[in-house]
């Protein structure tokens, strides 16, 4: 089956395009326009701008689709929108563009919690022979759910079915990146350029080695809720800190050494806290699998130092991420949910006249 799927939850106007049969999900087209340069100026996504731009965008990204997938609106069997949750102002264009597609293209139409899409991100490409991927997820899965909104360890015991196990308390381990890289003065998105400074400190003291200071500069940063005994996370006193310091240290900001000090302890810290939560969750759990989901997902050492923790303390246990193009926003990873969703309530004679029923949900919950 082919199936058109939009994603417009916040600043990025997505499409794509699959053709998915017997479990396995092929990418025909998946097309993605940021606003980063728009928003940067902001130092964060402004909801009415993103909004203006989705308005903007969406129809000749959707189109530029079809011809990539070379494939007309006749040949689309399904099709698939972010429902929620997000910025209002941003979903409403999602939503109300592909209710009016499915209305007037006769489509059945679901629509798609966005961390389901981006938990889904990991089944693109399996069961492949062309994709140099595990073949296969076994359930139970575990997965450890980072971005910008988002802080979660969510156990599924198959597709659909979800636990969610523990979550941050405060900010999200992204936004918590976010407002430090505005601490910093480096920007926005906060999470690339953080990552980036602290490459940039440990490929010139230490050689790729995990450590967090240098002989200068002796940082230090809590891992907030490290031994708390439960599987929750909290990132706001974490942040908090790193403002803590900087003010006591105005004179060094604009030394570049000590920016990339506090960028690589920021950085260990929070994914020290990220992979010793999922790692003690597992072991209670027994996943066949752990997943990594998520905006921050793109993040090189988390994908790293996670699946090294699971291969040492993790016995038959599988890791998995998604392509670092299916971590940001995209509307592939929405198809993929749709997917296994339409598997579930393609018997369903009324998903014709679910334009009708999809609304946008800037606060919904995922369907436990």
């Amino acid at each position: 089956m082919n199936i058109l799927a939009i994603e417009t939850s916040c600043d990025e106007t997505a499409a794509a395009v699959l053709q998915a049969e017997n479990s396995e999900i092929k990418i025909l087209a998946s097309i993605v326009s940021s606003q980063i340069a728009l928003h940067s100026q902001w130092g964060g996504v402004v909801p009415n701008l993103a909004a203006r731009e989705h308005l903007k965008n969406i129809l000749p990204v959707t189109d530029q689709c079809l011809k990539e997938a070379s494939l007309s609106r006749e040949q689309i069997d399904l099709m698939a929108v972010t429902e929620g949750p997000g910025l209002i102002p941003a979903l409403l264009i999602g939503t109300n563009s592909a209710r009016t597609l499915s209305y007037l293209w006769k489509k059945p139409l679901l629509g798609i919690h966005h961390i389901e899409g981006h938990i889904y991100a990991n089944f693109i490409g399996l069961n492949s022979k062309s994709e140099n991927r595990n073949p296969k997820i076994e359930f139970p899965v575990l997965c450890l759910v980072v971005s910008g909104g988002h802080t979660q360890l969510v156990l599924m015991k198959d597709h659909l079915q979800y636990e969610i196990v523990g979550q941050t308390q405060d900010d999200a381990v992204g936004e918590a990146f976010d407002k430090v890289a505005r601490i910093l003065g480096l920007g926005y998105p906060g999470g690339p350029l953080i990552a980036a400074k602290a490459a940039e400190l440990r490929s010139i003291h230490y050689e790729n080695k995990f450590v967090t200071h240098n002989s200068e500069f002796k940082i230090s940063l809590p891992r907030p809720m490290l031994n708390s005994g439960d599987f929750n996370f909290s990132f706001s006193g974490l942040k908090t800190a790193v403002l803590y310091l900087v003010k006591k240290n105005e004179e060094k900001k604009q030394d570049p050494e000590f920016i990339q000090a506090i960028c690589t302890e920021f950085q260990q810290a929070a994914i020290d806290v990220l992979v010793a939560k999922t790692i003690s969750a597992a072991k209670k759990y027994n996943p066949k699998a752990v997943l990594l989901a998520g905006g921050v997902s793109a993040n090189q050492e988390l994908r790293q130092q996670l699946e090294r923790a699971v291969k040492e303390n993790l016995i038959n246990t599988s890791y998995f991420c998604p392509e670092f193009k299916y971590t940001i926003d995209n509307a592939a990873m929405i198809g993929a949910a749709a997917f296994f969703r339409w598997q579930k309530e393609k018997e369903n004679s009324k998903l014709l006249e679910n334009w009708k029923n999809i609304s946008a949900d800037a606060n919904l919950k995922i369907n436990l």
